[in-house]
């Protein structure tokens, strides 16, 4: 099996993880499990909960606790996108392919669904404590870091600087501190919590946040490229959307052939971290390449 086979069959597992995590669509309040579900199951990567569960394996997990994290964490990324679509934002009609959740289930529904998937993470990552109740302090710290890697030190705090800033020129570092939260902080919040779950020592952990934060560098400067060079077929979304909203991005920054050349830089950096743990991550070092590189 070659590993675009070995993602596809991992990406179904995910999937059935977080089928599995997701509530039944039951009550009067029945839509709104409805439209979590239509938001959550749009589709996509699956690059957080597949990057967590292979650090986890990275280090020698292999308990089922970690299962309700990698439902949380894509639940937090997906709660994220529904509100990036919302006309307040980035006022955008498809995602993935298919019409954005506030087109389908309407404006207040899109707000209330990306609400309830962020309150619903938590209520989901909490029942690794009934999985592996001997586990409880590795746990609790992987808590801690789904929390603050989401919340105004984290996503949401790039997430504020970003729309802020949205029509104003931005300096260097203060694009690379957007970049730094809204996209990294995700991506060292499912590293992390793989490692820490597996056990791995505090070095270690901090190795694999810098990893992460390479990661979330590279594939944020690759997502500026494809808007700029992809089409919305293959994107599956509208390109040229940061034009639109005026939003200085790397590419109009430091122009394309130096994002291009940064993004290889960042790459190389973030797998020779990797090979330095000194733990055999093929699978891995080939997912990261993958994601960096990737053409949508």
């Amino acid at each position: 099996m070659n590993f675009e086979e070995l993602k596809e069959q991992k990406i179904e597992e995910i999937e059935a993880v977080i089928k599995a995590y997701l509530p039944r669509p039951d009550g009067y309040q029945r839509e709104i499990m409805e439209a979590m579900a239509y938001s959550v199951t749009a589709g996509g990567k699956r690059l957080r909960p597949m990057l967590m569960q292979e650090v986890y394996r990275l280090f020698g997990g292999h308990g089922k606790e970690i299962e309700p994290f990698m439902a949380a964490i894509e639940m937090i990324h997906t709660y994220s996108l529904v509100h990036d679509d919302l006309p307040a934002m980035d006022n955008d009609e498809y995602r993935r392919g298919r019409k954005t959740t506030h087109v389908v289930y309407g404006e207040a529904m899109g707000i209330l669904a990306g609400d309830a998937l962020l309150n619903y993470a938590f209520e989901t990552a909490i029942k690794a404590f009934d999985i592996a109740p001997d586990r409880s302090v590795q746990i609790g710290q992987a808590l801690r870091v789904l929390a603050e890697k989401a919340g105004i030190y984290g996503m949401i705090g790039g997430q504020v600087v970003d729309v802020a800033s949205c029509g104003k020129g931005l300096t260097q570092d203060m694009l690379d501190f957007i970049y730094e939260l809204k996209t990294g902080a995700l991506i060292e919040s499912a590293m992390m919590i793989g490692a820490i779950l597996a056990g791995a020592e505090e070095e270690s952990v901090r190795t694999v946040e810098k990893i992460a934060s390479d990661v979330g560098l590279a594939f944020q400067i690759q997502d500026d490229i494809l808007d700029v060079t992809s089409t919305m077929e293959e994107l599956g979304k509208p390109i040229h959307s940061d034009e639109k909203n005026e939003k200085t991005t790397y590419v109009s920054l430091k122009g394309l052939d130096t994002a291009k050349r940064d993004v290889e830089q960042i790459s190389v950096e973030a797998v020779e971290l990797l090979k330095n743990l000194g733990r055999e991550g093929s699978y891995l070092e080939y997912l990261i390449r993958e994601l960096i590189h990737r053409k949508k």
